[in-house]
């Protein structure tokens, strides 16, 4: 392999500092504090990366990410800057970006299924204890075996309802199921809708393929996730969400290797999300994923305040680096400070640990693997300012390019097809119809045996029967004939 391989520049002190295009799979970290200059270096990152046809994946977690879709416009400070690094004129352009959003206000919505998701996501969205989670994935698996679709929510609470009422049917086929536990599920869904967290779920769900798209012009095309509220309401959906897209690409890809441009980069924006009170099992499979999905030509780049918010294992595999300015006011704070330090290769002409406090907004630490996957030596570098827009589109800016989408009116409008909620519905009522049946043909003998002693009064079995059909129409009528029909079942 080359030492002069294709490289993106990241910006330059007393050498420049650049990716090789190569090694762009290797993962990466952009880390530092508030204020620093992280966003407008995930941008540099991701117009670069899209300019080699490669799609991106990024969230825009305060709302300023959104000028990435927009020309920019001259600046002294960004003239200066290009100048010193040679860049000078700068080309500005636009990027071609599709904008998403749980919520539907700023993008298309970003729509996923509950079988998508699957159990382990599902069971950390919720909260649930291990004893939980295997009931949840008994559930999963009695869906899958029965037919039944779980698109959203109320498929799934259809589903719980279900396994409560009539759980004793599939106890031989797939050990008892605790109603403890589907009670404790069910008061978790109830909590997490509250926060929202049902918009994300529903049809026309999104799919892999229709983020590994490229422009009309060749470009990778960027995808914006507004993450804005998404975060402030939902962090749990929000990693989620991401933990999900670097699942599927993990399942989905296939073997590349390295290839001269990666096929697809996420980026994951504050990433402690990912880890915070994360069980032992779900931080092992995430390091197993990020380790292996390189060679199937992802990169992953994780963006956060502090390296210590990441794992060791994690960070281990991260080998593209930029670290912004650290604070070192508290002891953990110069714990960070000195664990951000060590994990560079040392360079004699820069004292990491004491630069690293001192550096202004856009400057930055860098180091990066080279043609032959070694670490660079670290290096002190200028950021190179961005081709596109440095702050957020106008809502107008917005709406234009949401009209120019070729997404548009594709996943606008949800659909409801016929999935759980309406099959075990119908199960339902055909069991209600054939209890009344039952019920009319014992009568029916009873009265055909003593014909001569016909009572209007009805037996309490009778009377209760009726009752429950009169309530019908209500949700407590409905839960009243499911008990019924559950206990004549059994």
């Amino acid at each position: 392999m080359s030492e002069h391989a294709p490289s993106i520049l990241l910006g330059a002190g007393t050498h420049p500092a650049s990716i090789q295009t190569r090694m762009i799979n290797r993962h990466g970290l952009i880390a530092g504090a508030t204020g620093t200059g992280k966003t407008v270096t995930l941008q540099v990152l991701a117009e670069q990366f899209a300019q080699l046809g490669t799609p991106v994946f990024v969230a825009d977690i305060k709302g300023d990410l959104s000028g990435i879709a927009a020309t920019g416009t001259p600046h002294p400070k960004i003239s200066a800057r290009a100048e010193k690094m040679g860049l000078e004129p700068m080309h500005f352009q636009a990027n071609p970006v599709i904008f998403w959003d749980v919520h539907g206000e700023k993008g298309h919505p970003f729509r996923l299924t509950i079988s998508e998701i699957g159990p382990v996501v599902l069971a950390r969205l919720l909260g649930l204890n291990e004893l939980q989670e295997d009931v949840l994935n008994m559930a999963f698996q009695i869906a899958d075996d029965q037919g039944l679709l779980l698109l959203d929510f109320k498929d799934f609470e259809a589903l719980l309802r279900h396994l409560d009422e009539a759980g004793e049917e599939y106890q031989s086929q797939y050990g008892r199921i605790s109603s403890a536990s589907l009670g404790a599920i069910m008061r978790a869904v109830t909590g997490f809708k509250r926060e929202g967290a049902e918009k994300l779920f529903g049809e026309p769900a999104i799919a892999l393929d229709d983020l590994l798209i490229q422009s009309d012009t060749g470009a990778g095309m960027i995808h914006v996730l507004a993450a804005d509220r998404l975060y402030r309401e939902s962090p749990k959906v929000y990693a989620a969400l991401l933990l999900w897209l670097l699942s599927e690409l993990f399942e989905q890809m296939p073997e590349v290797g390295d290839l001269d441009a990666p096929k697809f980069v996420l980026f994951f924006d504050e990433a402690h999300l990912l880890f915070d009170d994360a069980p032992k099992p779900l931080i092992d499979k995430i390091e197993q994923v990020v380790r292996l999905v390189r060679s199937k030509g992802v990169g992953v780049y994780f963006v956060t305040q502090n390296p210590l918010d990441l794992p060791e294992t994690v960070l281990g595999q991260l080998g593209n680096r930029v670290q912004h300015a650290l604070r070192a006011f508290t002891p953990r704070d110069q714990k960070a400070v000195r664990a951000a330090a060590q994990t560079f290769r040392s360079n004699e002409a820069v004292d990491v640990e004491t630069v690293i406090t001192q550096l202004g907004v856009g400057e930055a630490l860098v180091s990066c693997l080279d043609a032959k996957g070694m670490p660079t030596p670290v290096e002190q570098v200028l950021m190179r300012p961005p081709m596109s827009r440095i702050g957020p589109l106008t809502d107008e800016e917005r709406a234009a390019i949401m009209q120019r989408s070729r997404y548009r009116g594709r996943f606008d409008t949800p659909v409801d097809r016929e999935s759980a909620f309406e099959l075990l519905k119908q199960r339902t009522e055909e069991m209600h119809r054939q209890a009344q049946l039952s019920a009319q043909n014992a009568q029916e003998e009873k009265n055909a045996q003593s014909p001569g002693r016909t009572s209007r009064r009805q037996t309490p079995m009778e009377a209760f029967i009726s009752s429950t059909v009169r309530a019908i129409g209500s949700q407590i009528g409905r839960q009243l004939i499911r008990s019924l029909l559950g206990s004549l079942k059994r």
